[in-house]
């Protein structure tokens, strides 16, 4: 592309932003203005992308780990030939336009990734490397290369500033994930002033460290530089960190490189003084030249021979090696194997039992068999987790196809590394640690279900239960908090059985979902006697009914305290009291059945029901109703032996019995 069309792209690019921003009277112009020719270098040249297939299985991806510079990513999908039209950007954070304030997925066509808040772009950006990394490996083969693409990431002062963006850089660089390359917009502003307030450390200093290529290019005005940059990029067997110096604002003559271009308009008169000097229109607003037909057309005529290029290669592919070629198609559309369910196992009776975390691990294994695509591990707790995939071989370690991965004790960095290779696809990511430290990783969580992503989390350790290691390690809140969480499946099973529903559950929903396990041993209840397992998909279910007449009154719980429940009917039954107990593992699955199930379950007329869990009361009121009573944690825990915290916190059978006699009115 010659400079005269390079540079009316660029002034397009500055132009569109200014504008959007001013219809909308909110945003961020100064970044996308500064980064106009850095976005149309790679969206015109360096990327592998095709306009009319923006969901190409070998496309490169692109992360604007700065989703506040949205209008970048905008503007240059509206200029390269994406589904994003001039109206789309004249509606820029309006209701329901393609151009939210922030970019998200899965709404505006060529956008990858949802950000905005900052770091969490490029560790999905890591991500998705890693997915790339597993997917060459396990499909490409010496006659023909089906996977080879890159991850390209624009990142803000203020992303390497959060501390999720350094814990994924420092892994990025341990495994030399050669196919990501991030750039730095060195631009040296913040919403609160110039970064050296806070912020005088030697990043590229830093990246090297970490491992990663380190380069320079010091003004993103010097095409030629950052050609050369990416050139040598492109051939480091490291992760490429390339920063690049910018001037916020560029080129308004009153606000460039000041804090007020960062997050505010311009104001009309300075968007009209930028475009003179720009030598563009003044009016009318959102005006694109004739002269950007032909790069427009440019960028499409290449993306559509690129991929044309890999379609042929994909035919001969699929004809050297089908079984392959089918097992692709199916991974990258998101399907599990068929009949993946029956390879789980089944757990016969037995009253000592087992953790749950132990019988998640069983089930695991065999998942791992029966799903290539399943990829994960946990945050330096695998030996507590039981997460590891056995016999397998795991990212960074040699040779094989990568699929354990040793996250480190990077809990925040782990979240939203699934999350990105969700997001870039052919995988089936999973995440693990103690249930605890979701406070570590909440933001990736939020965005997950945010999102909608099918990543599943395996989180042990899940009350006080988990004994010694005291308050600092034991749950008491986190039920309720993800409960709260809009999108989110939370899976709390009781028993060994349950554990294998809620593996099927997880691994079926459409969104991201939590399974929550057991420290200490539990019984794997006997089905005969009690209600099937399988029940587990309807939420909540009655586990045990009452005997000898209707119930009187309904105890409520999940996971381990389901047991006490069992115990407190059997304390009640003996003294003439008729108790039904229900299991209720999920109450997302249950809020989603069809009332009669639900009134099946938790009659409106018994309105004498306890809740026993060894958690927060938050929120159980949905579910007590008027006349509940609860038998939760009101404080935290404790470092002692688990029976003896159970007993100290009074989650014990004796206390549901004596809250079951309370709300019926019996002394």
């Amino acid at each position: 592309m010659n400079q005269d069309t390079f540079s009316v792209a660029v002034g397009a690019v500055r132009a569109l932003s200014m504008d959007a921003v001013q219809a909308a009277n909110s945003g961020h112009p100064g970044t996308p203005m500064a980064l106009a020719p850095l976005g149309w270098l790679l969206f015109a040249e360096e990327r592998k992308h095709d306009p009319a297939a923006p969901h190409w299985p070998d496309r490169d991806r692109f992360v604007l780990s700065c989703g506040h510079a949205s209008m970048l990513q905008y503007a240059l999908l509206h200029l390269s030939g994406y589904e994003v039209s001039l109206d789309d950007l004249k509606a820029f954070r309006q209701w329901g336009s393609l151009t939210p304030g922030h970019p998200e997925v899965h709404h505006t066509p060529g956008v990858e990734v949802t950000t905005g808040p900052l770091g969490q772009g490029l560790a999905n950006a890591v991500g998705m490397a890693m997915a790339e990394r597993h997917l060459a490996a396990r499909f490409n083969r010496c006659d023909h290369t089906l996977v080879d693409h890159i991850t390209w990431c624009i990142a803000s002062d203020g992303d390497l500033m959060e501390g999720v963006s350094a814990e994924a850089s420092s892994l990025a660089g341990h495994l030399k994930l050669g196919k990501l390359i991030c750039f730095w917009d060195d631009n040296k502003i913040t919403i609160d002033g110039r970064t050296d307030i806070t912020f005088t450390e030697d990043v590229c200093a830093r990246y090297a460290a970490y491992g990663w290529h380190v380069q320079s290019v010091d003004s993103v005005e010097d095409i030629p530089a950052l050609r050369t940059a990416i050139a040598a990029a492109r051939l480091d067997p490291r992760p490429s960190f390339i920063r690049v110096s910018s001037i916020i604002g560029w080129p308004s003559p009153g606000k460039q490189n000041s804090p007020k271009a960062h997050g505010a308009p311009l104001g009309p008169d300075e968007v009209k003084a930028t475009k003179r000097a720009m030598g563009w229109p003044e009016e009318p607003a959102f005006f694109v030249p004739p002269e950007m037909e032909a790069p427009r057309a440019a960028v499409i005529a290449h993306g559509r021979a690129a991929h044309g290029k890999w379609r042929l290669h994909w035919r001969t592919y699929a004809a050297a090696h089908p079984v392959l070629a089918e097992e692709f198609e199916q991974t990258m559309h998101g399907n599990l194997p068929k009949g993946w369910e029956q390879s789980l196992p089944t757990f016969p009776a037995d009253a000592k039992g087992l953790a749950t975390r132990k019988s998640g691990q069983m089930v695991l294994q065999a998942l791992a068999k029966s799903v290539p695509a399943l990829v994960g591990g946990s945050a330096d707790l695998a030996e507590s987790n039981f997460t590891a995939m056995e016999h397998l071989p795991t990212f960074g370690a040699g040779e094989g196809v990568p699929r354990n991965i040793a996250f480190g004790i990077r809990e925040h960095a782990m979240g939203a590394i699934v999350n990105g290779m969700a997001l870039h696809g052919g995988v089936v990511p999973y995440g693990s640690t103690f249930f605890v430290f979701t406070d570590y990783m909440r933001p990736a969580l939020r965005l997950a279900a945010l999102c909608k992503l099918q990543v599943r989390y395996v989180f042990t350790h899940d009350s006080i239960g988990l004994g010694e290691d005291g308050p600092t390690h034991q749950p008491v809140e986190h039920l309720a908090t993800l409960r709260a969480m809009p999108g989110m499946l939370l899976l709390r099973p009781c028993d060994a059985n349950e554990v294998r529903e809620a593996y099927i559950a997880a691994f079926s929903s459409a969104g991201p979902a939590c399974l929550v396990l057991s420290r200490q041993n539990l019984p794997t209840l006997d089905r005969t006697r009690y209600a099937a397992a399988d029940q587990l998909h309807r939420g909540a279910y009655v586990l045990s009914e009452a005997t000898g007449g209707a119930a009187q009154a309904i105890i409520i719980s999940s996971g381990s305290e389901v047991m006490l429940a069992l115990k407190a009917q059997d304390m009640l039954a003996a003294a003439g009291v008729r108790v039904r107990v229900v299991s209720m593992p999920s109450w997302e699955l249950f809020a989603k059945q069809p009332e009669g199930w639900r009134e099946q379950v938790l009659p409106r007329a018994l309105k004498a029901r306890v809740v026993l869990e060894a958690g927060s009361r938050f929120g159980w009121e949905r579910w007590a109703g008027d006349g509940g009573r609860y038998v939760t944690m009101d404080s935290f825990g404790a470092s002692a032996p688990a029976e003896r915290l159970f007993k100290e916190f009074g989650i014990t059978a004796e206390a549901a019995v004596a809250a079951v006699r309370d709300a019926l009115g019996l002394k």
